[in-house]
């Protein structure tokens, strides 16, 4: 995983050009680790428009993937539902070719964070979740075992669709 004060980060891209802000948003994001007020929260804003922008990924977002998942297995108490769901967005967007190839100093540490996310989400098993976490969480287990699909499709539900399948109830899809 490269360090936060690494040069490299200035070579690094996201959505918006170079991704010298990267660190310190994920740096504000240590500090910040509980559910977000609103979803143009900071830092969870800036960087899921910046790191997964329309289903897109960048090299930045597979150096900061290691980092997000190291920040939320070492976090206490309640963590937002984007520790699980950025990191499936970038992996299922990375496996759907919605991105560059994994640069190779970066692919040890990312293919390593990702495998790593099923056991973070096991450490959270004993708290409150509401339904977005949970989701976040199933799809994050999916891509730490390699079913993006399944991923891919949990992130999907929502109330509507849940009903509709509950009733299998596909007459209008």
């Amino acid at each position: 995983m490269i360090e936060l004060d690494d040069p490299r980060w200035l070579t690094l891209t996201h959505a918006y050009g170079n991704a010298a802000d990267i660190p310190e948003l994920l740096r504000q994001l240590a500090h910040a680790t509980g559910p977000k007020t609103g979803y143009d929260s900071e830092p969870w804003f800036t960087l899921w428009s910046s790191l997964c922008h329309q289903g897109d990924v960048y090299d930045a977002s597979y150096a900061a993937l290691p980092h997000i998942i190291e920040i939320a297995c070492n976090a206490t108490g309640p963590i937002d539902a984007s520790f699980f769901q950025l990191p499936a967005a970038i992996e299922i967007a990375k496996s759907s070719e919605k991105g560059p190839p994994v640069p190779s100093d970066l692919a040890q540490a990312y293919r390593g964070a990702v495998s790593r996310l099923a056991q973070c989400v096991v450490k959270y098993l004993q708290q409150d979740w509401d339904e977005l976490t949970l989701l976040s969480a199933m799809s994050a287990i999916a891509v730490a075992k390699g079913h993006h699909r399944v991923a891919e499709a949990v992130m999907t539900l929502d109330d509507d669709l849940i009903r509709k399948l509950i009733n299998l109830d596909f007459g209008d899809m």
